[in-house]
């Protein structure tokens, strides 16, 4: 009973001193142990508990220390607070509570609890209990998952009577993963769900597009965004974006809506594939959404800004730009040539820069021709899926003549398609005076075959078809733009090719037909039917060099009733670059080549099958030689070539195949097919170049010689005479390229008489560049064996400044004593607009051609039209 006793009193002497409270306080410790210092001033509450406060506050640490002359409270080690008056927790790892001034500190992993899963986490906190005021410092972190927001700023105050939250400083938030908001001393309105900021603010959306304002407010839950001074990119992530600029703007961001004043809409600077523009809109006031923009009292323009007016402008009570349909309408417009009216439309639209493919009308053309009149050409593109489009182009002349022409697109996933047909009423021939209609038809096919194991597998058919011999020089002006048009207005091809290629070999198959249109009857025709190539590597390392194998074959019909079949392989053994102790460069190239050929009423081939073998050994050898010094750099080659072809070659003597200094080293410098160059023959030549160095990686000028001549053991009456090479010493070849400095450049190729003293040949062109003068000489003569031609051509730029230019290109044929043409231009041209008066005179005649001269004003609205008046008529001539 006695040891009983002693425990139970033990039990209830602990208890007595683990619990404090004070009276003057109204603190209360619970905790396990209590240690008193300080002769009772200081109190200190061990191995966890709380700390009750009479105003509803609750501590729980692992350990406290209670100054009770201050009356303050420290508690250290996993600190919470609960505030039931206040409705709110926070934890720390450490706090000091001053209970006169009602102040709570914390330090360390500071976290806030406020309302159901709304967090602020910081570095430290200072809360106002008497005010409910939370301060929160250094690393502010605050989320709201209920809302799905977060913030984070360095110093962030929460007024939680007034459910208001301000930042002090940078500040980024995000609102549910749409919008990041990067601004400066936020205001953030709980309980009204509202943002706001009086400093610049960059919001950005899930769609990149950006927001950049000098002030706004934001209504959360309305998505309503207000604010001055806006900046809008459409697309941050794209180096060239719209971009929109307003006074003043009230955004629906979930509606894509908006209304401003002052508005400035900037689109990409591209968008006429054109850096040098700046298209852009400007109103007063403005109201739409992500698709449609309505301004009102709006002004466009693609040119560059600057503080003078603009060439052109197009003005307008209202401007509608449609995003969608990628349009722009406009209501009572008036086109400003430097702010002066020029013209004024009721209503008109064109497709806004950004458009790629749209349905609507492009941009209409003024033509004037000697051959035609004038003429005005309004182009209607449509849209008739995603892979179909096409282009109606009719064209209207001043002499009834009416031109149809209509241009046709598909893209599919293997295969494209593009068709050209053009139909011409009423024309009437200079040279038969008759009155008639004429067309055209071009068209090009091309197929992905996808055959497995060929990197390439494609068929592709070509068509070109006129009503006329002269059509394509006529209607030159109407079909420039043509995706199909022949390249070649005397001869049109048609074709239908396949081309297959593996890593083993080459192959190339089809069938075409030539007409030259300045021929008549049936000889204008060729056809091969069909055509084959096929090229092989067989070995990339046969005794230090490569071999190669390729054939080729042909059925050719020409001049009506002469027919060829010929078969052509060849083998071609191409050693690599060996070079020697002595710096001797050599190479070896062998070719064997069998012909087989047949023909009916050919002068030049036999009935009968020819099958040849031809073979031919090439041996060159080069010494490369270099001096470098501090300012010149001297490079001389001496090199010959020996040819040695044992057997015949086919009779090529009246052909027109020459050479010059840049094809005389070449295997084939006769560029002959079915044949070799026969006989024995020593190439000699010899190149020399000396450049002046400005800097190691600069060359400042330079002067290159190039000469070469061939000898041989005996005439070779088979090879072409214009190449001379028939002869036992060929004409010397030779190039001067000298580059006198960066204002004087001069070319000269020449080819003279193995006697040394008549010039055969001379191409002389030179360069003249200095400031704004810029002009070309070319002269061409031929004689002898080469050719009878003499023709002088001169052209010269000349710029006043950076508006104004001259132009002037003629071409002189002094054997026939006839200038064939000038050409004359002066242009004044400044940003996007361009006028200036041409002068354009020809003495070309054929058939419905016939010499012209004219004279013509030209003025061009980039991007918008392009206009050419004939002078003539306005100075009444």
């Amino acid at each position: 009973m006695k040891n009983k006793f002693i425990t139970s009193l033990l039990i209830l002497f602990f208890f007595s001193f683990s619990t404090f409270s004070s009276s003057e306080t109204q603190i209360t410790l619970n905790v396990t142990e209590i240690e008193i210092i300080n002769e009772g001033k200081t109190i200190k509450g061990l191995n966890k508990g709380s700390a009750i406060a009479d105003n509803g506050l609750k501590i729980e640490a692992n350990s406290f220390i209670y100054f009770k002359e201050k009356n303050i409270l420290h508690a250290e080690g996993k600190v919470k607070v609960f505030d039931r008056n206040k409705d709110i927790e926070i934890y720390a790892n450490k706090i000091i509570y001053e209970k006169n001034d009602a102040f709570i500190n914390t330090e360390g992993n500071s976290r806030a609890i406020y309302n159901i899963n709304q967090l602020i986490t910081a570095s430290y906190f200072q809360f106002d209990i008497s005010k409910n005021i939370l301060t929160a410092k250094g690393n502010v972190f605050v989320e709201d998952k209920l809302n799905q927001h977060n913030l984070s700023a360095n110093k962030l105050t929460y007024f939680k009577k007034d459910e208001k939250m301000t930042t002090k400083g940078s500040t980024l938030m995000n609102i549910k993963n749409d919008y990041k908001i990067e601004s400066k001393d936020l205001i953030y309105l709980i309980k009204e769900n509202n943002l706001n900021s009086e400093y610049e603010t960059k919001i950005t959306d899930t769609k990149n597009q950006v927001f950049n304002l000098s002030k706004f407010n934001y209504s959360i839950e309305h998505q309503i965004l207000k604010g001055e001074k806006i900046l809008i990119v459409t697309d941050y992530s794209l180096p060239d974006s719209d971009k929109f600029y307003f006074s003043n703007a009230i955004i629906d961001l979930k509606n894509q809506k908006f209304a401003g004043t002052d508005v400035k809409i900037n689109i990409q600077k591209n968008a006429f594939n054109n850096s040098e523009n700046d298209p852009r809109l400007r109103g007063v006031s403005v109201q739409g959404n992500h698709n449609k923009i309505k301004l009102n009292k709006g002004i466009f323009t693609s040119c560059n800004q600057n503080e003078e007016c603009p060439p052109w402008s197009i003005q307008a009570s209202k401007i509608e730009h449609d995003r969608e349909k990628k349009q722009l309408t406009y209501e009572n417009a008036v086109l400003n040539i430097f702010d002066v009216p020029i013209l004024y439309f009721p209503k008109f639209f064109h497709p806004d820069p950004s458009v790629n493919r749209q349905s609507g009308f492009l941009k209409p053309k003024l033509n004037n021709s000697n051959i035609l009149g004038s003429s005005l050409t309004i182009p209607y593109y449509k849209v008739l899926s995603n892979n179909k489009d096409l282009t109606i182009k009719p064209s209207l002349f001043d002499n009834n003549t009416k031109i149809l022409q209509t241009e046709y697109r598909q893209k599919n996933s293997n295969s494209s398609l593009v068709t050209d047909v053009g139909f011409v009423n009423n024309f009437k021939s200079n040279s038969t005076k008759k009155t008639k209609n004429l067309s055209h038809f071009f068209g090009k096919f091309d197929l992905d075959l996808k055959f497995i194991n060929f990197s390439t597998s494609e068929l592709s058919a070509n068509i070109e078809r006129v009503s006329s011999d002269t059509y394509l020089k006529i209607f030159d002006n109407f079909i420039t733009t043509s995706k199909v048009r022949p390249e070649n207005f005397d001869k049109l091809n048609n074709n239908l090719k396949l081309f297959l290629t593996n890593e083993s070999f080459n192959f190339e198959s089809g069938v075409e037909t030539y007409e030259t249109l300045n021929m008549k009857g049936s000889d204008r025709y060729q056809y091969i039917l069909p055509y084959y190539n096929f090229d092989k590597s067989i070995s990339e390392n046969f005794f230090s060099g490569n071999i190669s194998f390729s054939s080729s074959g042909s059925n050719e019909l020409n001049e009506t009733n002469k027919l060829k079949t010929n078969l052509i392989n060849d083998i071609v053994y191409e050693s690599k670059e060996y070079y020697s102790d002595n710096g001797f460069k050599s190479k070896l190239n062998f070719n064997l080549k069998n012909t087989n050929i047949t023909s009916k009423n050919s002068s030049k081939y036999k009935s009968s099958l020819q099958s040849e073998l031809n073979s031919l050994i090439n041996a060159e050898i080069a010494l490369p030689l270099q001096k470098e010094t501090e300012k010149y750099s001297n490079f001389l080659e001496p090199k010959i070539s020996l040819r040695i072809n044992p057997s015949d070659m086919k009779n090529y003597t009246d052909t027109d195949n020459k050479v010059n200094i840049n094809s005389l080293f070449l295997e084939n410098r006769l560029g002959l097919v079915d044949t070799l160059e026969a006989g024995r023959s020593l190439t000699v030549g010899l190149n020399y170049k000396n450049e002046k160095k400005e800097t190691l990686e600069k060359i400042n000028n330079y002067f290159e010689l190039k000469l070469g001549t061939v000898f041989r053991d005996k005439e070779e009456n088979m090879i072409p005479k214009k190449s001379t090479l028939n002869r036992k010493s060929s004409n010397l070849f030779g190039s001067i390229e000298n580059k006198i400095s960066d204002k004087i450049s001069f070319n000269y190729n020449f080819s003279i008489d193995n006697d040394y003293s008549t010039f055969e040949y001379n191409d002389i062109s030179a360069t003249y560049s200095n400031n704004n003068l810029i002009t070309t000489f070319g002269f061409i003569e031929e004689s002898g064996e080469i050719g009878d031609a003499n023709v002088f051509s001169n052209s010269l730029t000349y710029k006043f400044n950076a508006k104004n230019s001259f132009t002037f290109n003629t071409r002189r044929n002094r054997k026939l004593n006839l200038t064939e043409y000038y050409d004359l231009v002066y242009q004044y041209k400044y940003d996007c607009l361009a006028a200036g008066i041409k002068y354009n005179k020809k003495y070309y005649s054929d058939g419905d051609l016939k010499p012209s001269e004219n004279l013509l004003f030209t003025i061009t609205l980039f991007p918008l039209t392009n206009y050419e008046y004939d002078a003539k008529e306005f100075l009444g001539n």
